[in-house]
């Protein structure tokens, strides 16, 4: 579609989008099982993110100058909230303050590719604790984005980590992300780890691999959660809440500003450093993102999928 762009509002950036990530969260609004908040939805655009470069500012901006390379995120844009249209377009207007800088030593492609996911997996692991590298850490789910980038994070701030997955095949491509042990189970519980062997929990499937991972924890361990592919109906042993065990979690539905920024100046400094990888991605013509969210939703597309206007 279309637009004509209108003037920026005094505290606006637009940026030019080198690349939007496709998420699942934009899957399932698509097909109409989240509906936006917005009572009048449409026109919508879809898209929580972008990455590009600042093509203009509005006149109250200070902090920010055209020719910068950025990345935005939730904040409402796109997605359920959809306070503003989607990262899906080749220009996106935000809020200047929902800006975050890549330094030109990064590949801003390789920021486009961690995206989303890694900012999530940064603000799951950020509940369990500021300092992990006494910590054991069990990552369910490792091989999708969002597990995978937290392996990579969860290495990079010294913890052991345990990766959790559901097919053999992915087992060399966790452990070249920085897993320390890989446990493959096809049911995805992670039955062959000992109770009350781990010091945390970073959850992304939910489902019957909840049990499993509240057992566990350690007494006064931490399990964060941070997405449910497998479903939110989940059992655990309420006994253990005696073991002082917390369960929590999170979600960039409440992302702002300035930790936005903490998280992508931690991810672009570990990229330079060569302390994590971005998952795999391909890039994809923005026209074809139709075929694009139907292989994904076929299976036929692993990895993460940029949309290049």
């Amino acid at each position: 579609m279309d637009a004509s762009l209108p003037p920026l509002a005094p505290g606006e950036a637009r940026i030019r989008t080198i690349a939007a990530g496709i998420n699942f969260t934009d899957l399932k609004i698509r097909a109409g099982v989240w509906p936006t908040r917005r009572s009048d939805p449409f026109p919508y655009t879809p898209g929580i993110e972008s990455v590009g470069v600042i093509e203009a500012v509005g006149s109250a901006v200070v902090d920010w100058r055209p020719g910068q390379t950025v990345v935005t995120m939730m904040q409402g844009l796109g997605g359920v909230r959809a306070e503003r249209p989607g990262g899906y377009a080749e220009f996106v207007t935000v809020d200047a303050d929902a800006l975050a800088l890549i330094h030109d030593t990064v590949d801003p492609l390789a920021m486009a590719a961690i995206g989303l996911p890694g900012v999530t997996a940064h603000g799951g692991l950020a509940r369990i604790g500021d300092d992990l590298s006494q910590y054991r850490i069990l990552i369910t789910g490792a091989a999708g984005n969002v597990g995978a980038c937290a392996v990579g994070i969860a290495r990079a701030r010294g913890a052991t980590v345990t990766a959790l997955i559901s097919h053999a095949g992915d087992t060399e491509k966790v452990l070249a992300l920085g897993a320390d042990t890989v446990i493959v189970s096809p049911r995805g519980a992670p039955a062959s780890l000992e109770p009350a062997s781990v010091d945390a929990v970073l959850e992304t499937v939910g489902g019957e691999v909840f049990t499993g991972c509240v057992q566990a924890l350690r007494p006064g361990g931490v399990l964060s959660m941070v997405g449910a592919a497998a479903g939110g109906d989940v059992t655990f042993d309420a006994w253990r809440l005696i073991d002082a065990v917390v369960l929590t979690g999170y979600s960039t539905e409440s992302l702002d500003g300035p930790s936005l920024r903490r998280a992508v100046a931690d991810l672009t400094s570990w990229l330079g450093d060569g302390l994590i990888r971005p998952p795999a991605s391909q890039l994809w013509p923005l026209a074809d993102v139709a075929d694009a969210h139907a292989r994904i939703e076929r299976g036929d597309l692993p990895g993460r999928i940029l949309l290049k206007p």
